[in-house]
């Protein structure tokens, strides 16, 4: 009774919110594509075929890999077993959020030890701050403004 009922919850609320993928590409040994992108869903009438919101590639990757893995692990998303040809995995709004989130800032950062502080705030976030931050960098005339700020407030020697 209890499952069913937990079931049911879950599938209310993904009526209720906008769908999400994961998908892997490869590229080579070692050379690991990761893209979100938004599903056409009821919630979100404007999106009518899928749009990549984030994907991050290579070294950027890398250096954040054991992050991102960390996460997906948490809502039981395997990357090794996800196909080749990049369709992808379903995935909670909440994640796919901060992860678009990540992935946006830091694909074209260069130095490690800024990467590493923006993506150590970037886990920290709420839910609302990563969406706030996310729909500035989606929805703004200049996203490249905002995602500048965000790497600037997250590098900030003062901010600690």
């Amino acid at each position: 009774m209890r499952v069913a009922h937990r079931q049911e919850d879950l599938m209310a609320t993904s009526r209720t919110q906008p769908k999400y993928e994961l998908r892997a590409r490869r590229h080579g040994p070692g050379d690991t594509e990761l893209e979100i992108w938004q599903m056409p869903s009821p919630t979100t009438p404007q999106v009518t075929s899928p749009i990549r919101v984030a994907g991050l590639r290579g070294r950027n990757l890398e250096l954040v890999e054991h992050r991102v893995l960390k996460k997906l692990k948490e809502v039981g998303i395997r990357i090794d077993i996800l196909p080749i040809a990049g369709t992808g995995s379903r995935i909670a709004e909440d994640t796919a959020l901060n992860l678009a989130l990540l992935f946006r800032t830091l694909a074209p950062m260069r130095s490690r030890d800024a990467m590493r502080l923006v993506a150590e705030g970037i886990d920290q976030m709420s839910r609302e701050e990563a969406a706030y931050w996310l729909g500035m960098a989606v929805h703004r005339k200049n996203p490249r403004r905002v995602l500048t700020a965000l790497r600037v407030l997250m590098t900030d020697p003062k901010r600690k």
